[in-house]
């Protein structure tokens, strides 16, 4: 009973409360979600990548804005690691319930921009058996993907160095968390899910 008189307490003191008040709240309200967006493009960068496909893409707007993504870093002439982090990724999709599934969006960003073309990570995705609906792969270049890699915290000068530590992230809590290598699928499907509920449905 308490809590039901403490919700009609709420509810009308929403209605007696001025619309210039609410307007000037919502106002408010609009202007952290706008600086705080802004504060992510600037750090993620807004730089120009192109897909698997050839599609030019703006890093922020078009590939993270409002998704909750996991994003690794691969190179198509990798014989080892990679191809691994591809079929862990994949294992993961299939250990998602599916109303989680779809709402994941992978990111693999090439760390050999220079030798991979968007034909190269077609090929390479096509081999590793990748879902494209919800998988892509970056390249473009060499002096934006080696900035937005930077930004990441991943950039290495060998390749073959390359970190295969992977970043999760939901960029509409903007809420992100590091994926140490030795995770599993089901751990990882697990932090996917996590930060995929927090999202409103």
């Amino acid at each position: 009973m308490k809590l039901y008189k403490l919700m009609v307490v709420l509810v009308v003191g929403l209605a007696l409360m001025p619309p210039t008040l609410w307007a000037k709240n919502l106002d408010a309200v609009s202007a952290d979600d706008a600086a705080a967006e802004e504060k992510a493009r600037s750090f993620f960068t807004d730089l120009e990548v192109i897909d698997q496909n050839g599609q030019k893409l703006r890093f922020y707007s078009d590939v993270l804005k409002g998704r909750v993504v996991l994003i690794s870093f691969i190179f198509t002439s990798c014989q080892d690691a990679c191809p691994l982090i591809a079929q862990k990724l994949i294992q993961t999709r299939k250990l998602m319930v599916e109303s989680i599934r779809d709402e994941i969006w992978y990111i693999s960003l090439s760390v050999d921009s220079e030798n991979d073309s968007p034909e190269d990570l077609k090929e390479f995705a096509k081999k590793q058996g990748a879902d494209e609906s919800r998988w892509i792969f970056l390249t473009g270049d060499k002096k934006n993907i080696d900035t937005i890699i930077s930004r990441l915290g991943q950039y290495a000068d060998d390749i073959n160095a390359h970190s295969t530590l992977m970043l999760a992230g939901n960029a509409i809590t903007r809420h992100w968390i590091r994926v140490v290598p030795m995770t599993q699928a089901g751990g990882v499907a697990e932090q996917m899910r996590q930060l995929a509920n927090e999202s409103p449905r």
